[in-house]
């Protein structure tokens, strides 16, 4: 039944969004719920159906359209889009339906198959012909990262998911200055260096290329090896990525082929140039792979390594030179003295640009460049259990949302909650959770500075008028 105002994060089994009908929700994000969808008129048609929380929220048309333009084995093919209207009748939400695939996310399934250099090797190359589809078709992910590819059961397919963050050439900016979407951790180097020496147009914000994907699959299978990310992800402005050591994943990990720790190093240049085209590094990864050496099969991991997950870095000040603030009169000094875990953010003053400030500013950035669609949102975590019912967007991200999500309680004018035990986070109401670890933190909930927290829902009200019983709002 579908009756009144319904929640799009919150959607109820039986709803009808477009030609689907949801079965169960499968995960959250910033700006999308994600649930898992049956035809309306085949039950056995499944899709992953992935729905705005906010009206007419115009990213879902952008990765509607990149994810057209793609044809790949690596990328789940768009079903369907288009808009549910809330029953009510006054706002209209995008969506997308997707194949869904059954699988694991990335590090994951790294831990349970415990593969070897060559499987490591023929899932990278997939990956990169992944964006070599997608580099083909005009477009770039700008999210690449382990969380964002699903391999699926039983064959190892690796998949390139969530395309929310991606940009065509044809697409409208949606974003800010300085940083698209994405996760900071994964930013290649000439982003870093943009922003250190800047643009001569202060309004200019970084675009992302092919080569940032090439990079960001880098680090990607250096934390996929190692459970660690590159020296230059901690201290991104100091140039460790110039000592090939640096980018050895081998050094962490000494159970990994040569040729597999060479082609991750190659990902990793400091300069794009040297890394090549996804095209001419999906050839190199399939060359090695053919390799007739035995160190190519000996398996990568005993199964005592930690779980990996797409954390950010913990805090870690490194030591640059002051910005240009002539040329970027509102950035702030500390931005690009801080680690990359911090990100860049905007000074709220900037007569304080010469003040250094130890505020962390992932928040600021993810609020100002409009954050990753749904899922693989910046700086993120995913809290749920990965063995629990796989799925297409299994990993998804509950990082705390920069505004309120729909019909969550608002804090009066002076900031306070109704409710004792509330507090006020980014125009919403929040009760926090006591969870002694954040792998306790579930789907219904978000994170935020290292807590744990789920939103405050005002009661219904008393309705004045109710539909028939057993009415069919179908």
């Amino acid at each position: 039944m579908e009756t009144g105002n319904l929640n799009p994060a919150f959607l109820p089994p039986g709803t009808r969004v477009g030609p689907w009908r949801v079965v169960e929700p499968r995960g959250r994000g910033t700006y999308g719920a994600v649930y898992r969808a049956v035809s309306d008129e085949d039950a056995q048609v499944t899709v992953a159906l992935k729905l705005a929380l906010h009206p007419w929220d115009e990213r879902f048309a952008r990765e509607a359209e990149l994810l057209a333009r793609i044809r790949h084995p690596s990328v789940p093919r768009l079903l369907d889009h288009g808009q549910w209207l809330n029953p009510e009748g006054s706002r209209c939400y995008p969506y997308v339906a997707m194949e869904f695939v059954e699988g694991l996310p990335l590090y994951d399934w790294a831990r349970v198959r415990r593969p070897t250099s060559r499987q490591v090797l023929q899932l990278l190359a997939r990956l990169a012909r992944a964006l070599e589809a997608t580099h083909a078709a005009r477009g770039v992910h700008r999210d690449v990262k382990g969380d964002n590819v699903l391999v699926r059961h039983p064959d190892d397919q690796p998949f390139l998911m969530d395309f929310g963050a991606g940009h065509h050439v044809v697409a409208a900016t949606l974003t800010s200055p300085v940083f698209p979407p994405g996760t900071p951790a994964y930013r290649s180097p000439e982003a870093w260096r943009f922003v250190r020496f800047g643009s001569e147009a202060p309004s200019e914000a970084y675009a992302p290329g092919p080569a940032d994907d090439v990079f960001a699959l880098g680090v990607t299978a250096y934390r996929l090896l190692t459970a660690r990310y590159p020296l230059s992800v901690e201290e991104p402005l100091a140039g460790h990525l110039e000592d090939a050591n640096n980018r050895s994943p081998r050094a962490h990990n000494v159970r990994c082929a040569l040729e597999l720790d060479a082609l991750v190093a190659r990902m990793l240049m400091p300069h794009p140039e040297p890394r090549g085209s996804a095209r001419e590094l999906a050839e190199a990864l399939e060359r090695a792979a053919r390799k007739k050496k035995p160190e190519l099969d000996v398996p990568l991991f005993t199964g005592e390594e930690p779980r990996v997950r797409d954390v950010l870095p913990a805090p870690r000040r490194v030591v640059a030179p002051p910005p240009r603030v002539a040329r970027w009169p509102w950035f702030a000094a500390a931005s690009l003295g801080a680690s990359l875990a911090l990100a860049v953010g905007l000074s709220r003053n900037a007569s304080h640009v010469d003040e250094p400030t130890t505020e962390p500013l992932a928040e600021q950035e993810h609020a100002k460049d409009g954050g990753t669609v749904a899922v693989g949102d910046s700086a993120l975590t995913a809290p749920a259990a990965p063995l629990r019912a796989p799925f297409a967007w299994s990993a998804i991200a509950v990082d705390m949302p920069p505004r309120p999500l729909p019909g969550q309680a608002r804090p009066d004018t002076n900031g306070r909650c109704f409710t004792r035990g509330q507090v006020a986070i980014n125009g919403g109401c929040w009760r926090k959770l006591d969870v002694s670890d954040m792998k306790e933190c579930d789907e219904e909930s978000y994170v935020y500075k290292g807590a744990c927290y789920t939103p405050v829902f005002p009661p219904p009200r008393p309705a004045t008028s109710g539909p028939t019983e057993g009415a069919d709002g179908g």
